[in-house]
């Protein structure tokens, strides 16, 4: 057989030459550099997909979990002397409320929650501010705040009395202090009390402290102060929020729960915290005063000055002139001003021009039986709640004449 012809320019023992492409010396010098680089891809590719593959499935949103702050211990102070305290809390500077709270609503319509709710909101904003209408606006406001924010309790005497079982701790310092033992309210003090937290639970709100939660003296240092933001100095107290979230109308309830436990140490005091069955049989049901703010800036203040007439001797109705221009809510806590310490009394407010037997206003109140309510005419003084209305005709005329 014949073989093929051999090419002389290859040796037998040798391989072959490498094309002329490839025998170039710049690609020979990059060959170690591209083989790494398609190795490192490789190798990230496979990783990739491993992770892909190992990777939980999604079980929709993520859920986070937001623990309120610590409440604060009262009794936590730094050892500051007064002088020195105000110079520390002035030096912090107050970032004003950009909104108010929201309108309180209380959770329930049952008069005895109702009942024990007014008077626990009245005690915190005695015994805190004493007896200062604007004091006790703005601790109600806190105590209101509180009832509706997912750190506390979801109650006003919850709120006010939290902790008060024990010697410190407690929230408000006159619950555990001793002081609802060694001194109480007089008559008129305890009715004005009343009256602003009232007109708290029906919807007042204090836009100067607006959603602060916390409160203490200017005259000491709380160690949780540094903790809050500063919102607003009222009268001794100086007010604060919780930063962020926990200090945002977003955390609220809508209401407060509106079950109100009995609190023995209210009786003194609260006919509906005085015994298990709460409000006595013979007790009427308490018709809240819904005032507004007082100090609106917008509404000259009223003009209350005792009518010209000839009551008799033992007559308990007082007649004012009202002034038609003032802000109708501060009505009836200038009827309670003009009560003072009577146990029953009446106050009939008319408008200078209105014709005899016309009132504007009426605001009752007979300590004996419990009774309490107040009344405007909704044709001249619009109300938000018709129940504040007041009757017409022969209810008019007999509820006047009960009240003569």
């Amino acid at each position: 057989m014949a073989s093929l012809p051999r090419d002389s320019r290859f040796d037998a023992d040798q391989p072959p030459p490498l094309p002329e492409w490839a025998a170039s010396p710049r690609l020979q010098a990059a060959a170690p550099v591209v083989l790494r680089l398609v190795i490192a891809l490789l190798f990230l590719a496979a990783l990739a997909a491993a992770l892909t593959l190992l990777a939980p499935p999604r079980a929709g949103p993520q859920v986070r979990f937001a623990f309120p702050p610590p409440l604060p211990d009262p009794a936590a102070l730094l050892p500051y002397a007064p002088e020195t305290a105000r110079a520390a809390n002035a030096a912090i500077p107050i970032d004003p409320p950009r909104a108010a709270a929201p309108a309180f609503r209380l959770g329930t319509a049952d008069a005895l929650p109702q009942a024990r709710a007014l008077d626990c909101l009245a005690a915190a904003a005695w015994y805190e501010a004493g007896d200062d209408p604007s004091g006790m606006r703005a601790v109600a406001q806190v105590v209101l705040n509180r009832a509706r924010h997912p750190a506390f309790p979801a109650s006003v005497c919850g709120v006010v009395f939290q902790g008060s079982e024990r010697t410190t701790g407690c929230q408000f310092s006159f619950t555990c202090d001793g002081a609802m033992l060694s001194r109480h309210p007089g008559p008129a003090a305890w009715a004005r009390a009343r009256a602003v937290a009232a007109a708290a639970l029906a919807g007042a709100v204090d836009p100067r402290v607006g959603l602060a939660t916390h409160y203490h003296a200017d005259y000491v240092v709380p160690i949780w102060r540094s903790g809050l933001v500063k919102l607003a100095q009222v009268g001794l107290h100086l007010f604060y929020r919780w930063p962020g979230n926990w200090g945002s109308p977003a955390v609220l309830r809508a209401a407060s729960g509106g079950e109100e436990p009995r609190i023995a140490a209210m009786a003194a005091l609260s006919p509906a915290h005085g015994g298990a069955e709460g409000l006595p049989a013979a007790a009427a049901p308490l018709a809240y005063l819904p005032l507004e703010e007082p100090e609106a800036p917008s509404r000259p203040t009223p003009t209350l000055a005792p009518k010209v007439a000839a009551p008799q001797a033992d007559s308990t109705r007082i007649v004012l002139t009202l002034d038609p221009a003032a802000f109708p809510g501060t009505y009836a806590t200038r009827a309670l001003a003009a009560c003072a310490d009577r146990d029953r009394c009446a106050v009939i407010g008319e408008f200078p021009a209105s014709p005899a037997q016309t009132p504007a206003f009426l605001y009752v109140r007979d300590r004996g039986t419990g009774a309490e309510g107040a009344w405007w005419d909704c044709a001249a003084l619009p109300r938000a709640n018709p129940r504040r209305c007041l009757p017409k005709g022969t209810a008019l005329a007999r509820l006047l004449a009960e009240w003569g």
